[in-house]
């Protein structure tokens, strides 16, 4: 036990947002995970006064060559295990970083353009979200790893404040159900739980749209 404790940690801190219709919950198709489908959303990006803290706790941040320019600033990477508890304090505090809404915002920016609704991406700027909750795994151990691995997931609502919301969830919604539109589906817990809709994979991070548990094993990323 007490070597575990010694073993470095890769940390993830993500977003996520739950768009419902009905019974079932919008899903995204993934580049790093192509056929894969999850929620939008995506890593909370630092802001530069970040980097000075960082290195000082030995941070090693995590790019793969299918991303690395997607993924600067990413707050997803290795940290030494004395360094943990600093870490966890600090991205508590909300310095230097995305707030769960900027992050939400940026990734759907980003998202809606890869997944053929580009057209969409105005609506953005003025989205609110609200809480639902945060699922915090770890730290455990990774099979076939040297390290032990902690995420947190937070998963917001879109808030339906303005005609922009609502037409979003709409287009959206519509477009999940739409066949021929394959960036996008709609799927329900049965689904995300089964892992599958018809050729679709369903990312295990759906899960936490529907609750607190994960249902399935990570898909690897293209790397």
């Amino acid at each position: 036990m007490a070597g575990r404790r010694q073993l470095p940690v890769r940390v993830s801190f993500s977003a996520l947002l739950r768009v419902t219709d009905d019974d079932r919950y919008v899903l995204f198709d993934s580049p790093k995970r192509p056929g894969s489908y999850g929620p939008p959303g995506g890593v909370v990006k630092v802001h530069p006064p970040a980097s000075g803290l960082l290195e000082s706790w030995s941070f090693r941040p995590e790019r793969t060559n299918a991303g690395a320019e997607k993924m600067k600033a990413d707050l997803r990477g290795i940290l030494p295990a004395g360094s943990l508890r600093s870490f966890q304090a600090w991205f508590a505090t909300g310095t230097y970083r995305e707030t769960a809404a900027e992050c939400l915002r940026r990734e759907l920016r980003e998202e809606l353009s890869e997944v053929g609704l580009g057209a969409l991406e105005p609506l953005t700027r003025t989205l609110a979200f609200t809480p639902v909750r945060t699922v915090l795994e770890g730290p455990d151990a990774v099979t076939g790893k040297p390290y032990l691995q902690l995420r947190s997931f937070e998963v917001h609502d879109l808030a339906m404040l303005d005609p922009g919301a609502v037409r979003l969830r709409r287009e959206l919604a519509a477009a999940g159900h739409d066949a021929g539109h394959t960036g996008v589906i709609c799927a329900n817990f049965g689904d995300i739980a089964h892992g599958r809709l018809g050729r679709a994979l369903i990312a295990p991070q759906s899960a936490f749209v529907a609750g607190p548990v994960r249902l399935a094993a990570d898909l690897p990323p293209v790397r």
